[in-house]
């Protein structure tokens, strides 16, 4: 009997954890687990506030595919269309050209992207926080506009430099600002020529609060401990314009900033566009509660399967609602994907994805933080220590556990650093400017003989 092919789009939260899974439940006789993403890494993206901010080496945020998943097949490359239909998978690699390859079983879990807005400006000046490369971008500039505001001579682009705009107060949001700002403030140390009072942290959000997933009372007391720190809370406001750097928001405030990171929300993955599969009113795949992607009357399509970020799944415990999408959702799914996989391979039935979220926990910066866990409101140090010991708990491999705990604790007995890299960003820019090309000799014309 020849194994089926069950091909895993996207190496995320649900790709990782669901191919791991599927690996040491069937053995290669049954199965062949191809894993297609174009990174040849899984990103934790619950770590990137804290890469941002140096207490965990980029590195060690991400998990490498291919050290984990050695008994599955890794393709890195772009899937580029999905014909369930014929089943198959269109995938353009790296280099050459794009190829097909069928599959028995198909896991669609491309993730998410940034949900951004047509504002003028913003695609020239806004930062993302979803991939390591931004989150180390995002250290790097933030350091860098300390060294320019401590040479410049002109005080306009000094108050620009010393400005940091943080669009949307959900987790990625308040972590990132919060993370920043012990940078920064850390970083002053070492500048004489700054002053802490020059210092302009502003969040731009477009609700009345912060955190909702933490509840109200600790959504609130978030706010007033960042206010405390001198953070502008912009609540119920819109980013208008960021045209040059001149931030325009809706309560009529006008300045200029060098820093703006965006972090206002995800959507699925466009992808998902170039796909035959059914989607939700906001772009999702449509699921039923197994996991399985199904048409809009409930029809299953056999073979497909989706979770996690682009997927729209009932949530059993809200009637009428959804699962979120967080990574609380995803690890689980992925567990629950995987276990019906298995049993539908070797001929039974698959069991319905249920789970009463739990909570959630958040970090304000080194040794504070909020949680709302089983209904009980933690506050400060315990909540930082509860959100650090939830997700290093989650981080797969125990390689990357011990290197993140190492990080930590290197952090708690040195002083942290305040080096910006910005030449990772350009490598070969000093070596082109003293290398000038130089032009191939022309080609003499062929005389026929």
């Amino acid at each position: 009997m020849n194994p089926q092919r069950i091909v895993v789009v996207g190496a995320g939260h649900v790709g990782l954890y669901a191919a791991l899974r599927l690996s040491k439940k069937l053995n290669r006789r049954r199965a062949e687990i191809v894993v297609i993403d174009p990174q040849p890494h899984m990103t934790y993206q619950p770590f990137l506030p804290e890469a941002a901010a140096g207490n965990i080496s980029p590195r060690h945020s991400v998990v490498p595919l291919r050290r984990e998943l050695k008994k599955c097949r890794v393709v890195s490359g772009e899937v580029t269309k999905v014909e369930h239909a014929r089943k198959t998978v269109t995938i353009q690699p790296i280099e050459g050209p794009a190829t097909e390859l069928s599959y028995d079983h198909i896991i669609v879990a491309p993730g998410s992207v940034s949900r951004t807005l047509p504002i003028p400006g913003l695609s020239e000046r806004g930062i993302g926080l979803k991939t390591i490369g931004e989150a180390t971008y995002l250290r790097n500039h933030i350091l860098d506009q300390l060294d320019v505001a401590a040479v410049t001579p002109d005080p306009e682009l000094r108050k620009a430099a010393l400005t940091f705009v943080f669009v949307g107060g959900g987790f990625a949001g308040i972590e990132a600002l919060a993370e920043m700002e012990d940078v920064v403030r850390d970083a002053l140390k070492y500048y004489p020529e700054l002053d802490k009072s020059e210092l302009k942290f502003v969040l731009v959000e477009a609700t009345n609060r912060i955190l909702p997933e933490v509840g109200p009372k600790m959504g609130a007391y978030a706010a007033r401990e960042l206010a405390k720190r001198g953070i502008s809370l912009r609540l119920d406001t819109f980013l208008n314009s960021c045209v040059d750097g001149e931030i325009v928001l809706s309560d009529g405030d006008t300045f200029r900033a060098e820093t703006l990171v965006w972090t206002a929300g995800v959507k699925p993955s466009p992808m998902l566009d170039h796909t035959d599969l059914p989607r939700g009113p906001k772009g999702h795949v449509n699921c039923l509660p197994t996991l399985q992607v199904a048409d809009s009357d409930g029809n299953v399509l056999e073979g497909a399967w989706s979770a996690g970020d682009s997927a729209q799944v009932p949530d059993l415990t809200n009637p009428g609602g959804w699962c979120s999408p967080s990574a609380q959702h995803a690890v689980r799914q992925a567990r629950v994907l995987a276990d019906n996989i298995r049993q539908v391979v070797l001929g039974g039935e698959p069991k319905e994805y249920k789970h009463k979220y739990i909570g959630s926990v958040a970090g304000l910066g080194l040794g504070k933080g909020v949680a709302h866990v089983y209904g009980i409101k933690v506050k400060g140090w315990p909540a930082w220590f509860m959100h650090r010991t939830y997700h290093v708990s989650h981080i797969p491999s125990f390689h990357r556990k011990a290197r993140v705990v190492a990080d930590w604790t290197l952090a708690m007995l040195f002083k942290r650093e305040t080096i910006a890299l910005g030449q990772l960003h350009a490598p070969r820019e000093e070596f082109t400017e003293v290398t000038p090309p130089v032009q191939r000799p022309a080609e003499r014309p062929k005389v026929d003989a």
